[in-house]
């Protein structure tokens, strides 16, 4: 009855106004949205399409059923289906994790032989679809591969090897979903939208933890401690070739925080992982970033950011994939990508997963004395790179008014040589003994335990010499982003204090696992810092000020009894032309040294131990 009703709704779908950009051409009159303007894609037959179910399959995916392949089913329906799935197999169990902004339950669908308890000695995998909610295509090929788990003879994967799916991270912008959501991706033809009903955008917020979604996440991994974190994409850019690109930092020699993995994932992972695609008909590519419209300007590979799930889990030590599917291929190319992706992954997990768990063991013990941060691309390339691109040509463009790339959907049958860019850091951070929070920051101490940090709490005030870091000069960004206005700071000025911190205040050590994460998020030059993101605006307020009548004869009195204060003062006049001649300068510097100014305008509440 299940499946009759959903097949029902597909149909109902096709025949609707809301067409896919293939069938919509056939539509009179159709709006010229509602009319393909996306490039052509090139011709695929891959051996995956075995991999399908036919639709009277009793567990016909709402994927396999539509019979474009073109289809993604709604939060209510993916839940249905795995709720009957869950009821049907023993294999199968479904745990809620979190609650969703507009009170929808987050949830994975976990796959094991081991019970309530995992085995161990078992490596997990999880795999996380819909972080961005049009970009779904883990989900339906999760919903393949965990229906075949269970029913068509691929129950031999748990043997050395657990499974979790989460099938749609955010389910607020998955259930926002329209026929215009991302105009840049073929299919599915009801998408979700990319961001949150809060408007975030969730991989952004791996390191601050703003919303409740990445929380939840990050309480899941912690609880099941996974051996491999796969999170799936789709691109934007470019056309080429490759249909499933993937990457991880410290790919190819590339810096990481977590070398010993990055030198698995290359000599382990990736050969095993492109030759599976490959022999299922699939293009494997490193994942990769156009530097600019003109195709063969190069490439680069996007920044290391810690707010991005591949930089969190190199810095946080949990091996990570970010996956981005290519946009201009169709729905159910991407998707019987993804299910070989996964199926391969656990595979090399039950082969190789012990020597991943000792990369992981000796990653999680460096202890750098020096971090690097703020990676910005380089200005030139450092090598160059065989691209399988894809022919296209220039057109003069009446409504732009200028050329445009027409991509012409054929392969280009010569490799592109292509200049590749990778990033430095532009920012050494030197690792201290600890950091102290005072107790009335609940929020930053509450992100550093979702984050799983270990940390002293005070049960009593305690005196301690820390370093207060004195704020020179920040800036506030000049327009929001992600809910906050960014802070930079480019320098800050230790200044050695006995600091009472009060009973609740938390002691954060360096010396653990998450370390370099503790520094990254409470240094306040890391550009990945909770100050970067603008959580400590308070700062930044003066709250006291002194009238001219009352600092100008109190000035005139610190010249006269100050003789090097004098010289300081007459150097500045002679050095800062504008500063000579506005008077409120003047008085603000000699305001600035007396007693009466503010000692915690731009004192950074959060202390250095070294």
């Amino acid at each position: 009855m299940r499946s009759t009703l959903i097949l029902a709704a597909l149909a109902a779908l096709v025949s609707s106004p809301v067409m896919s950009q293939s069938a919509s051409s056939s539509v009179p009159n159709a709006a010229p949205w509602d009319q393909p303007f996306l490039p052509p894609a090139p011709a695929w037959d891959g051996a995956s399409r075995a991999l399908l179910r036919e639709a009277s399959d009793p567990w016909v995916t709402p994927f396999e059923a539509d019979p474009d392949h073109d289809f993604s089913p709604t939060y209510a329906d993916t839940r249905a289906w795995f709720d009957r799935l869950d009821a049907a197999s023993d294999l199968i169990r479904i745990e809620q994790f979190g609650v969703s902004p507009e009170g929808r339950p987050i949830y994975a669908v976990i796959a094991s032989k081991d019970g309530a308890a995992f085995d161990p000695a078992k490596p997990v995998l999880l795999a996380q679809a819909g972080i961005h909610p049009g970009e779904i295509d883990g989900k339906d090929a999760g919903m393949m591969l965990l229906r075949d788990i269970a029913f068509n003879g691929k129950d031999d994967l748990l043997d050395r090897v657990n499974l979790i799916l989460i099938p749609i991270l955010s389910v607020d912008g998955h259930e926002r979903t329209s026929a215009y959501a991302r105009p840049n991706q073929r299919g599915p033809r009801l998408q979700g939208w990319r961001n949150t009903a809060t408007n975030q955008n969730l991989n952004r917020d791996y390191l601050k933890l703003d919303q409740p979604e990445m929380r939840a996440v990050r309480g899941l991994i912690l609880k099941y401690r996974p051996d491999l974190y796969v999170d799936v994409h789709v691109t934007d850019g470019m056309d080429y070739q490759y249909d499933v690109t993937y990457g991880y930092n410290g790919e190819d020699g590339v810096y990481s925080r977590s070398p010993a993995t990055a030198r698995w994932l290359d000599s382990a992972f990736k050969p095993a992982m492109n030759a599976a695609l490959e022999a299922q008909g699939h293009i494997p590519g490193e994942l990769v970033f156009g530097m600019s419209d003109d195709p063969k300007a190069g490439l680069s590979d996007g920044g290391l950011g810690e707010r991005f799930s591949n930089g969190w889990g190199s810095a946080a030590h949990v091996p990570t994939i970010l996956i981005e599917n290519h946009s201009l291929k169709p729905h159910e190319q991407r998707v019987l990508g993804t299910y070989v992706f996964l199926e391969q992954a656990m595979r090399t997990l039950a082969a190789e997963g012990p020597d991943l768990r000792a990369a992981v063991v000796a990653d999680s013990a460096l202890r750098p004395a020096e971090i690097p941060a703020n990676f910005v691309q380089d200005a030139e390339p450092s090598t160059t790179r065989a691209f399988k691109g894809i022919r296209y040509e220039m057109y003069d463009s009446p409504a732009s008014g200028r050329q445009e790339i027409r991509w012409l959907g054929e392969p280009d049958p010569e490799l592109w040589q292509m200049p590749f860019y990778s990033s430095h850091p532009t920012l050494t951070l030197r690792r201290p003994e600890a950091y102290w929070v005072p107790s009335y920051r609940t929020d930053i101490i509450e992100r550093l335990r979702i984050h799983g940090v270990a940390m002293e709490t005070l049960d009593a005030p305690r005196s301690v010499a820390v370093d207060m870091l004195r704020l020179d000069d920040p800036k506030l960004a000049t327009r929001p982003n992600e809910g906050h206005v960014p802070v930079t700071v480019t320098s800050v000025t230790p200044e050695r204090r006995d600091w009472t911190f009060p009973a609740g205040s938390v002691r954060v050590p360096t010396d653990q696992p998450l370390g370099d994460v503790v520094v990254l998020l409470l240094e306040p030059q890391s550009s990945e810092s909770f100050f970067a993101w603008g959580l400590f605006p308070e700062v930044l307020s003066r709250v006291e000020y002194i009238e001219g009548y009352a600092i100008a004869p109190l000035a005139e009195r610190m010249l006269a009894a100050d003789p090097a204060l004098k010289a300081e003062f007459e150097a500045k006049l002679a050095a800062e032309p504008e500063f000579a001649t506005s008077g409120n300068a003047r008085l603000q510097w000699f305001y600035e040294r007396t007693p009466f100014y503010d000692d915690r305008y731009r004192l950074y509440p959060v202390a250095r131990e070294n």
